[in-house]
């Protein structure tokens, strides 16, 4: 432990050793003809063995190894030749050396070296080779030239000279990449800087000890068709033996291979000065090694590679004079606070300075601000770009309505296309968290009903006084501003940001199912309907009765229809009749055919479709390219493909439909409010009370979606800015105010569906090697785009006019259910339907009995269903009071849970770190 403690611990500035790929050769008769050199495995993470007599590589597996093969290598490590740093530039000066230092220490007779020397350099078969091309053939007759003098004595004076002619020949065969290595696709799974590790072993009848060394090269060296791929050599391991013993050898050369892939070996290989720490190397290997009994398990089966590896550095910083991590709740938390919070934060940190944080956050975002632009340049970002237009077109159209029905078109969907277009590219062009995605949300729809309501009954000038209303909100928020408030933010823990997200998750969900019932009701079905009597179902059109004729509309039309003995009654349509005072007589007439059901099947058609394709970068099917690209644009192919399903069809779904003139929704008013002349000079001040409350819905709504795109797990590296982004949020609201417009903040469903279309993975992963999350491609040229589309997309209604409702509603549901994903509390809820042999490793499961669990769970559903209630009444007006509420239910909290509970239980960071300190924590009690 003391000498890997010296070896990883030591400081230095080189890179990190690079990611190795080793390759097992074996020495066997190939056909039946002469030994070669035949690759039988291979490694990056996990092993692959070439498949016996299927010419193909076998799935990559975990590699199990016997204990007894980790003993006989620990021993020919102690007893053979170890070479460190060789300098080297070709194959046949590698044997040359190793074959000297042998007869040096008296390891081999010096009558063998020229066996041995022919033995290490015949030819090397690899697997991604079919057919051996002509050049290679010859020297393959060279070879059994070569193997014919060594069984004849008359020819030993030819001999040396011969040998010389032959290697001569043979260094072409090192020294220049063969076609099939330059061709060979496995290198998209190395990294640029990946190196090689070969090893060789085999049997031989010359020789009656084994033939051991281990060679690191100084530099990595090109060795030609030594390996399969184009790779420099580091490390070579050569072990030959006398005959009978193959299978030994073989699984020693397995054992090392093994070791090479193991990432502490790996550092310690590359940093070794002698025999001594190899050895070293393989104690501590061996100390790691888990002994599986041979009655309870079959070691042909091949162990499946896990979906997650564990991390080295435990194992690495045991040794490398790591700090001491603690789990959190080993120790009280400051301020009682269990494992949750942003304290620590550099973001979130009061500067005490006047727009201290506002100018610390400019600081920290403006060396960013080219790349913010030209990181935008991948294939990812068009996915992004077409699958938050389409949510946030449909979001527009689906609030500007609602917002017209609420204001009496005051505000309609034209201001709410113009002004998401507006807010949003100017907020994704110079805000602190480009990321986020601007909207306007319920709350602020609750309030807009309120506040017309009340002007309209007390005759108040409604836009003005919500400009004097937007003008002191937007002043207040600067102050909030000013005062660095934001750090406030760093109250909101897991339980506070949890429960918002999961709320308006849900919201989207049930606005959804809402949207799509309240469509069947427009299009009812007939579910009386049978297919035996379609002979009795009908609806005509038909004159109104004289004694039925309430209206007059017979006389009204009298004239015109003649007494409608000129009008084909039965040929009018639904709108006609209704439109002449017809009346629709049948028992048909209040069903319309096909529309629901087909709705239904868009709707969820939609959803599966794009879930399933998300999921599809993990399948079996198609090369990797093709799975992440579809996945990628899940969205967008789930849409295209749900599009064309209907017109193919051709049943006449409710489709989108955007504004096609630029104009006020309203006559009544223009783009631009005057601030004075509509009202009492007193409202402009009084407006001051009202605008305490939008400011504390604005900062509630904005900040707390800021925590939850900003957090730890999505692997940010441009850092936040809590401080600039409310800035432009007010900034913005004073435009949206003066210009009549709906204010908008920070909308959280979209917000994380954004940075889930941006997620970045690993490009090159080992074969068996789950890609691994490398963070998010933070840019803000997706976010401008997609608003500049949503206000151009009044002039793009001949071609919107083509996508159903149904779809859209089925990507709204879509983001509530993704972005439900990795949430601890749907987690915890699921526990409760869990039986115990059942329920997943959940790192908090370790520490907090099941009841307590439960308890924290009942205690957060509670406040979500207050949370749901309180949204769906009249007092939805005060919903944003009540989510702060949440920070002091979560204060309570500290007395009726220990810090312990909730340090795991209320945590913000991801579940992998904290396993990862929880299993370094359980070694080191061990050591």
């Amino acid at each position: 432990a003391e000498r890997i403690r010296f070896i990883l611990g030591e400081e230095d500035d080189s890179p990190a050793p690079p990611q190795l790929f080793t390759e097992l050769d074996e020495l066997l008769a190939v056909d039946g003809q002469e030994m070669e050199w035949k690759e039988t495995a291979r490694w990056i993470k996990f092993e692959e063995k070439v498949e016996q007599g299927g010419e193909r590589w076998s799935k990559p597996h975990v590699a199990t190894l016997s204990l007894h093969s980790l003993f006989e290598l620990r021993t020919c490590i102690e007893k053979g030749s170890i070479m460190l740093d060789m300098e080297a530039s070709s194959l046949p000066q590698v044997v040359e050396m190793i074959v000297d230092n042998q007869i040096e220490t008296g390891l081999l007779k010096s009558e063998l070296k020229d066996k041995v020397t022919y033995t290490l350099l015949r030819k090397h078969r690899h697997q991604t080779k079919k057919s051996n091309l002509r050049s290679l053939a010859d020297i393959g007759k060279t070879v059994s030239s070569a193997s014919r003098m060594f069984t004849n004595p008359d020819n030993g004076k030819f001999y040396c000279t011969f040998l010389f002619a032959y290697l001569t020949r043979l260094n072409f065969l090192f020294l220049p990449l063969s076609l099939m290595q330059l061709k060979n696709k496995f290198m998209k799974k190395l990294p640029r800087d990946a190196e090689a590790s070969n090893v060789l072993v085999g049997e031989v009848d010359f020789l009656e000890s084994p033939f051991i060394a281990f060679v690191r090269l100084q530099q990595a060296v090109m060795l030609g068709a030594l390996t399969e791929v184009p790779v420099p050599t580091r490390f070579l391991f050569i072990l030959l033996g006398p005959k009978g013993k193959a299978k030994s050898y073989h699984e020693i050369g397995r054992a090392i291979a093994t070791l090479m892939s193991d990432e502490v070996f790996h550092d310690i290989a590359y940093k070794a000065k002698d025999r001594q720490d190899l050895i070293a190397g393989i104690d501590e290997f061996l100390d790691e090694v888990i002994v599986l009994p041979p009655g309870e398990w079959d070691p042909a089966i091949r162990i499946e590679p896990p979906k997650s590896l564990p991390s080295s550095d435990k194992r690495k910083n045991m040794y490398s004079g790591g700090e001491n991590l603690q789990m959190n709740g080993d120790t009280p938390h400051d301020g009682g606070h269990g494992g949750g919070g942003h304290g620590d934060c550099e973001e979130l940190q009061r500067t005490g300075r006047f727009c201290g944080g506002l100018i610390k956050d400019i600081k920290r975002k403006a060396p960013f601000f080219a790349s913010d632009f030209y990181d935008a340049l991948n294939i990812q970002a068009l996915s992004a770009i077409l699958f938050i237009y389409l949510a946030t077109v449909t979001n527009a159209i689906t609030f500007g309505g609602l917002l017209g029905d609420a204001t009496e078109n005051m505000q309609g969907v034209l201001e709410s296309f113009l002004g998401t277009a507006v807010t949003g590219a100017i907020f994704c062009l110079f805000a602190g968290q480009p990321l986020t995605i601007l909207s306007s949300t319920g709350p602020v729809l609750v309030f807009e009903r309120l506040l017309f309501n009340f002007s309209r009954d007390n005759d108040f000038d409604y836009l003005e006084f919500r400009l004097w209303i937007g003008l002191w909100s937007a002043f207040q928020c600067l102050i909030l501003v000013a005062t660095d408030a934001s750090f406030l933010v760093k109250y909101f823990t897991r339980f506070t940001e949890e429960g918002f997200s999961s709320l308006i998750s849900f919201i989207f969900i049930y606005d959804a199912f809402k949207k799509m019932i309240k469509l069947a009701d427009h299009y009812p079905i007939n579910s009386e309907f049978k297919v035996d009597y379609i002979t009795h179902y009908s609806c005509a059109c038909e004159p109104l009765h004289p004694e039925l004729d309430t209206l007059g509309f017979m006389e009204m039309f009298s004239f015109s229809l003649q007494y409608n003995t000129t009008v084909d009654w039965s040929s009018l349509t639904t709108k006609e009749c209704l439109k002449y005072g017809g009346q629709l007589v049948g028992n048909n007439c209040e069903y319309v055919p096909d529309i629901t059901l087909m709705s239904f099947i868009l709707f969820f058609g939609t959803y599966t479709c794009s879930m399933a394709l998300k999921k599809f970068k993990t399948s079996r099917y198609f090369p990797t390219t093709a799975r992440k690209l579809i996945s990628d644009f899940a969205i967008i192919l789930s849409i295209l493909i749900f599009c064309g399903i209907d017109a193919l069809v051709g049943v006449d779904t409710p489709k989108l439909i955007v504004p096609s003139e630029f104009k006020p929704t309203s006559p009544e008013r223009g783009w631009f409010i005057p601030p004075f002349g509509g009202n009492p000079w007193w409202v402009y001040l009084a407006a001051a009370i009202p605008a305490l409350l939008v400011t504390i819905l604005i900062f509630m709504d904005q900040q707390i979606t800021a925590v939850i795109v900003n957090r730890k797990e999505h692997k940010l590296k441009k850092g936040a800015g809590y401080h600039l982004d409310l800035f432009w949020v007010a900034v913005l609201m004073i435009i949206c105010s003066f210009m009549g417009l709906p204010w908008y903040v920070a909308a959280t469903v979209i917000s994380i569906a954004h940075i889930d279309s941006l997620k970045m993975e690993t490009e090159t992963s080992a074969p068996g090697e789950q890609p691994k999350f490398l963070g998010v491609r933070e840019q803000r040229v997706t976010g401008f785009i997609v608003f500049i589309l949503t206000g151009v997309s009044v002039f793009m209604a001949p071609i919107l006019k083509f996508i159903p409702m149904p779809v859209l509603y089925g990507v709204f549901l879509y983001m509530g259910v993704a972005s439900l994903n990795g949430v601890q509390f749907m987690d915890r809820l699921k526990l409760l339907l869990m039986p115990l042999k059942h329920q997943p490793d959940f790192i908090y499961l370790r520490h907090v009995p099941l009841r307590r669990v439960h308890l924290f769970t009942f205690l957060q559903v509670v406040c979500l269903a207050l949370l749901w209630i309180l949204k769906s009444t009249v007092a939805a007006i005060i919903f944003p009071v009540m989510i702060l509420a949440l920070v002091a239910v979560r204060k309570a909290m500290d007395y009726l849970f220990s810090q312990h509970d909730l340090s795991f239980l209320d945590d913000v960071i991801p579940e992998k770190d904290k396993k990862k300190k929880e299993d370094e924590k359980k070694k080191k009690k061990k050591k």
